[in-house]
């Protein structure tokens, strides 16, 4: 764990302010469910929530059946990190942080079909490997991750990475609802 140099009073509601610069750092946006965990030693611990990571095993098994059906590689993110792979090497991809222009994306809630000639990277810090479609996961009128199909240069995205993608999406932000 790495020291901020930042001390914050808790409230007479017990309330403590979490700083701009850290929220801004972490992507923790208003609204944004945080799950909180205590140490014996005294050490409570905010961590961001979730609800996609919970799907763990599922995801997993999700990706790999659009990537096989599709013949593309294909990703399952939430918020902040890709959760699950299929198609591209896994420690490329697996938990690390979306890229700045994913997270625009999903943050204007719409499904984007990139042609050639205009790419979006999957992950901070990795030109590797570009999305050519997006589609949101949106729950409880949230969004809360994203499915979608990287393409090797080149290659089109179809009607029917599209649609899978639009199902892939719909499945399991129904799913998260309940």
């Amino acid at each position: 764990m790495k020291a901020t140099g930042i001390v914050r009073r808790i409230d007479d509601l017990g309330r403590v302010v979490i700083p701009k610069e850290i929220r801004r750092t972490m992507r923790i946006r208003e609204g944004d469910p945080l799950e909180i965990f205590t140490e014996k030693d005294g050490e409570v611990i905010f961590k961001k929530y979730s609800p996609i990571g919970e799907l763990g095993d599922f995801a997993v098994n999700y990706v790999e059946t659009l990537a096989k059906a599709s013949g593309h590689a294909a990703c399952i993110t939430d918020r902040d990190n890709v959760i699950a792979v299929s198609g591209i090497p896994k420690k490329e991809l697996v938990e690390k942080k979306i890229s700045h222009e994913l997270d625009d994306l999903l943050n204007d809630r719409e499904s984007v079909t990139y042609e050639s000639g205009r790419t979006i990277s999957v992950a901070d810090g990795n030109d590797k490997y570009n999305a050519g479609v997006v589609v949101p996961i949106v729950s409880e009128g949230d969004t809360i991750g994203s499915v979608m199909f990287v393409m090797r240069d080149g290659e089109k995205p179809t009607e029917i990475e599209e649609k899978l993608a639009q199902t892939a999406a719909g499945f399991l932000g129904k799913h998260m609802e309940g």
